[in-house]
Parts: C-alpha cells; sequence; structure tokens
C-alpha cells in the first residue's frame, strides 16, 4: 500500500473507494462537476491543499481533465502534483455502457498504472537543479521534434502519446511537465526516434 503524505482527489465514490485499497492517506472527491458549483467543496480543497497539497488523479476523458484543471486553478498550481493515467478503451464492469469516449475512468485502470501514475507524480515533487536534474525538455523541443506548432503536429503528438502510454489529451504546458517528471531529454529523444 503507497502512503500519500498529500490529499488525493478523484472525480467520484468509484475512484475513491477503489484507491483505499492502493493508498494510505486522505482521499476527497470532487462528486464529478458539483465541484465547480460546491462552495463549500471549493473551501475545503483550498484548505486541505494549502496545509498538505494535493495529487490529482482524474479520468482521461474530456470530462477528467476540466475537472483537472479547474482544480488546479482553483487550488494553485503551485500546491499541486498530476497523476495521470493512460487512455485505455473500455468499459467498467457496472456499467452497462462505456462512457462517451469509450475510455476506462480511474476505477477501471488496472492497480499497477494506477500506482505507476503516482509514483510518477510524486517525483515531480520540486528538487532544485542538481546534477541529476539533466537538460530539461522545453516547448522548442516539441517544436524540433514535430509535435507542436508544425504542419500535422496533432497527429505526430498523439502518435507518440499512444507510444508512451499517455493520455491524448495532454496540453502543451501539461505534456512538457510529464515529459520532464517521465524522461531525460537523450532518453526521450531515443523513444522518438525508435518512434
Amino acid at each position: 500500500m503507497m502512503r500519500l503524505s498529500r490529499a488525493l482527489v478523484v472525480e467520484g465514490k468509484y475512484d475513491a473507494a477503489r484507491l483505499t485499497n492502493l493508498v494510505e492517506g486522505t482521499i476527497l472527491t470532487t462528486d464529478g462537476y458539483r465541484v465547480f458549483k460546491d462552495r463549500a467543496l471549493q473551501t475545503l480543497l483550498k484548505k486541505i491543499a494549502a496545509a498538505q497539497g494535493l495529487v490529482i488523479l482524474t479520468d482521461s476523458d474530456a470530462a477528467g481533465f476540466k475537472i483537472r484543471h479547474f482544480v488546479t486553478g482553483l487550488v494553485g498550481a503551485q500546491r499541486v502534483l498530476q497523476a495521470y493515467v493512460p487512455a485505455v478503451e473500455g468499459k467498467e464492469p457496472r456499467k452497462e455502457a462505456p462512457g462517451k469516449e469509450g475510455l476506462l475512468g480511474v476505477e477501471g485502470i488496472s492497480d499497477t498504472l494506477i500506482l505507476q501514475a503516482l509514483e510518477t507524480a510524486l517525483a515531480g515533487e520540486p528538487q532544485g537543479e542538481s546534477p541529476q536534474n539533466p537538460r530539461p525538455i522545453t516547448y522548442y523541443d516539441l517544436y524540433e521534434w514535430g509535435i507542436s506548432g508544425t504542419p500535422d503536429s496533432a497527429e505526430r503528438r498523439r502518435a507518440l502519446l499512444r507510444q508512451l502510454g499517455l493520455p491524448p489529451r495532454l496540453s502543451k504546458k501539461e505534456l512538457v511537465q510529464v515529459l520532464n517528471t517521465l524522461y531525460t531529454y537523450d532518453g526521450l529523444q531515443a523513444q522518438i526516434d525508435r518512434g
């Protein structure tokens, strides 16, 4: 069982129930879109974020990213670590049909992938500069690799994200953060070359 010092924020009660078997610590839910209107919930999230910080783990669909962005903006990005699960097609057993985008939610993702997402997020904790922190991946690198700001870059970016097992909906800023957490510049260049 993984022990978390930060509070873990997930979308719903099924996600929270699932995570109680994997992590030890505070687990909060946004109750889906309720977080957009519920002032008491917003205040709670701000207080918890100020006291211990948050790790946000939402689904890889559009709704999950909308909730993730809202909570991050609400509490301040400096208080948040982002945990991303890959976009995996499928349907949870408790549901009659797949979601709108046909992707598994957090509750349907394997334990291994969830723990890997959390470990990756926690590894992104600010450490300061040191010899162990090599050359960062930049926006310019995304351009040079043809995955941002070039003709057909969206298609190439989606293909790379599939290859790396990352959700397809990462913004350019999120993509740089995630890539810097998971890869060195040289390591990612090697992955792209193997493509």
